[in-house]
């Protein structure tokens, strides 16, 4: 009897063990299992002026709106990809493109900047309508909608004109966001590491508008940019303010756009 009762105590002792076993070998499955983390954007921006910019980007040159005349980029490497997003002169400035040498380059474009490029550079441009994209250099390039949403401020950008820009390669996001208001298009966007956004009134919108508009997408980085508007430049100091206010989480990086006068 003695030896019985042993047998099944030590089988008890046995099954208990194994559970334990069980129930461990579970919670070291789910600590092992890492994170799924953002990914960082891994570029390196230069600000020229107001609306321009370089962006050096895994090996690859890209010019966004390069306006002021070819001499501003002369101490700067070739472009690989010219992006432009409207027809404004501080977007556009035929001459200046014409200036730089874009031998080996490719200009993505809305068909209104298209119409006004010289016929010598037709076989360089990608022309994008809000919504198309572009495979070029390994980078994908998603043309936004860019436009105003107030009445008073409708003239200014119309939908469908021009190109706000989604750029992305190995799986880092970049935004920029060209001449707009705070859009539907922009509060839906996801997974954008770095969001480069314009504030300045009367033509695009108020720092406030800017504010609410990323925290509603949450980029992990956000650039303001284009913030000179008739009446000086906006409040970019506030703009931060609101954002890590209400979500510290997002970076904003505040880069030298303007002249010291």
């Amino acid at each position: 009897m003695k030896y019985i009762l042993t047998l099944v105590l030590a089988c008890v002792f046995l099954s208990s063990c194994k559970e334990k076993q069980v129930e461990t070998a579970t919670v070291v499955t789910e600590e092992v299992t890492p994170a799924e983390t953002k990914k960082q954007a891994d570029f390196k921006v230069t600000p020229i002026s107001h609306a321009t910019m370089i962006l050096e980007w895994d090996g690859s040159i890209i010019y966004i709106d390069p306006v002021g005349g070819a001499e501003v980029f002369a101490s700067y490497p070739l472009p690989d990809l010219i992006l432009v997003t409207d027809i404004h002169g501080d977007h556009l400035n035929v001459k200046t493109i014409e200036g730089l040498d874009t031998s080996k380059a490719k200009i993505i474009v809305p068909q209104a900047v298209a119409d006004k490029m010289p016929e010598d550079f037709v076989p360089q441009l990608d022309v994008l309508g809000n919504g198309d994209s572009k495979e070029r250099f390994g980078f994908s390039v998603e043309a936004i909608p860019m436009y105003n949403l107030r009445e008073e401020a409708l003239k200014f950008h119309t939908k469908g004109r021009g190109n706000g820009y989604v750029i992305e390669k190995d799986g880092t996001r970049v935004y920029i966001s060209g001449d707009t208001e705070d859009i539907p298009e922009m509060r839906a966007l996801k997974d954008i590491d770095a969001a480069f956004i314009c504030m300045n009134l009367p033509y695009t919108m108020t720092e406030t508008s800017a504010a609410d508009a990323v925290l509603e997408f949450k980029p992990v980085k956000v650039y303001p940019y284009h913030y000179r508007g008739t009446e000086g430049l906006s409040d970019v100091a506030n703009f931060k303010a609101i954002v890590n206010k209400e979500d510290a989480s997002i970076e904003v990086v505040q880069l030298d756009w303007y002249e010291k006068k």
